[in-house]
């Protein structure tokens, strides 16, 4: 079943419909917004020809037919396309409006609401945010392991007696300094990170022996049956302690360091997110 609404971007509409769980939005609303054209419907039909002519491509391929309602009132068939489609689109449109509609669109893109009723959505709107921003699908793999790993262990430490934010910090601080000889604030300034997120900007190996210590860790709090924040801690800086020296092995075969000021963004010549 179908259900139509209107976005606004910056207070222009763009009309949408929801089809399986999906919204899909109207491409001729969204070249409106990004080109200010006073016909975005002829200027959508020439960008289509001229992408077919200068890469062999078809942007309608990314499109379906769904009923709109028209500024007279009834329905018509009009070009629509889902989030991924509509980033495929805006690639080809040169606007200084791309980089924030790219980031209104991943945020409209998926409602709480269906998150709510349909948790997978939540996990498939945290994958777009991340391939929005350019990050590649192996990276993404890992990112999203970590992130289960993470909300697993932070399961176990509300059983376990700790005390979210400030005992969760302090845990997590004591996990850091065992796998990387720097705690979470200190590795954001190695990196020139402010208020970004740190394992955003993590590469493979930084991710990986994260994982590691915060998965070791886990393990250890359920084995010993661990009770209250002292031995939380303890456990903490044990399962921080195999990754770090998994971590020195890997190094000292490496002849180079883990730890580093690399970003991983910078790297990848993406913008950092918000």
């Amino acid at each position: 079943m179908e259900d139509s609404k209107i976005a606004l971007f910056k207070g222009k509409q763009i009309r949408r419909v929801l089809d399986n769980n999906e919204w899909w939005f109207s491409v001729i609303d969204v070249v409106g917004v990004l080109t200010d054209s006073a016909n975005p419907r002829d200027y959508w039909y020439k960008m289509k020809a001229r992408i077919q002519t200068e890469e062999g491509s078809e942007l309608s391929t990314f499109c379906r037919q769904l009923k709109l309602e028209s500024s007279d009132g009834k329905k018509y068939e009009t070009d629509c396309a889902n989030t991924e489609g509509l980033f495929r689109i805006i690639q080809s449109i040169p606007s200084p409006k791309a980089e924030p509609f790219k980031r209104w669109l991943a945020k409209v893109g998926y409602e709480r609401v269906q998150e709510i009723e349909n948790p997978e959505l939540a996990t498939k709107r945290t994958r777009m945010l991340y391939k929005l921003k350019g990050y590649p699908e192996d990276w993404i793999e890992k990112r999203m392991r970590g992130i289960a790993i993470r909300e697993e262990l932070t399961d176990e430490w509300q059983k376990r007696g700790a005390q979210e934010q400030k005992d969760y910090e302090i845990l997590t601080a004591e996990i850091s300094k065992s796998t990387f000889g720097v705690t979470p604030s200190e590795y954001k300034k190695l990196k020139g990170l402010k208020r970004q997120n740190l394992r955003d900007h993590m590469d493979d190996f930084e991710l990986i022996f994260t994982m590691l210590g915060e998965r070791a860790t886990t393990e250890i709090h359920r084995t010993e049956y661990s009770q209250g924040v002292p031995k939380l801690k303890s456990d903490a800086q044990a399962g921080g302690k195999i990754a770090g020296n998994a971590r020195r092995e890997l190094e000292k075969r490496l002849g180079r360091s883990i730890v580093s000021k690399g970003n991983f963004l910078t790297k990848k010549s993406v913008k950092a997110l918000k």
